[in-house]
């Protein structure tokens, strides 16, 4: 429990890969107007290396780090699969384990509880 009596595993993070950081801004603006997430950071300049269909891909991307409540994800990531480019795009999550306080409040306050399923 957080020092609020908030259970810490009420947030998460989900990483999404785009092609372009003009994508990436496009998917990112969508999430948070939705109330998706609270905030998206979009790291440029990495490389992904791959196998896709049997071969060895290499790839310019940005990375979208996505903090959200963890009851978000399953929208977060429909959201992601329908406007995405890519036939498999990477949706991937982790629970954030702590952290400044005031700033899991902000997100708590940003984006509405949901039900879980």
């Amino acid at each position: 429990m957080s020092s609020t009596g908030r259970p810490m595993e009420e947030f998460s993070m989900a990483f999404v890969t785009a092609p372009t950081a003009d994508k990436a801004k496009e998917l990112a603006s969508g999430i948070v107007s939705g109330k998706l997430a609270a905030c998206v950071n979009i790291i440029p300049g990495i490389t992904s290396v791959y196998e896709w269909q049997g071969k060895i891909e290499e790839d310019s991307e940005v990375l979208m780090m996505i903090k959200t409540r963890t009851t978000s994800i399953p929208e977060l990531t429909e959201y992601v699969r329908k406007n995405h480019p890519y036939d498999v795009c990477e949706v991937i999550t982790t629970s954030i384990e702590g952290g400044n306080q005031a700033y899991l409040d902000w997100i708590a306050k940003t984006v509405p509880e949901k039900c879980e399923k």
